[in-house]
């Protein structure tokens, strides 16, 4: 599987305070920025497969709404979350 336990941990840990941090916006949004990459090129393969394409863009939504909360809440966590993402804005 493309994303165990010990590939979570190592996101938490890099994004989250600790490798336990499963909870904040941070390493919720890593996490799902992770997942959209790999089914971004799931989806380069496999253009005609609908279901996985519909949650993309479930998964997209759930990461805007996120960083739309993180910007709301601290400017400063929703900066410094977008530069170590390399994500636009």
């Amino acid at each position: 599987m493309y994303l165990d336990s010990e590939k979570k941990k190592e996101i938490f840990g890099q994004y989250g305070t600790s490798n336990s941090d499963t909870g904040s916006a941070e390493s919720q949004v890593a996490l799902f920025s992770y997942r959209i990459s790999h089914l971004t090129e799931h989806m380069k393969a496999n253009r005609k497969d609908h279901m996985t394409e519909r949650a993309l863009t479930k998964l997209v939504g759930k990461r805007r709404a996120l960083l739309n909360y993180l910007k709301a809440k601290d400017i400063e966590r929703y900066r410094a979350i977008i530069s170590k993402l390399g994500l636009r804005k």
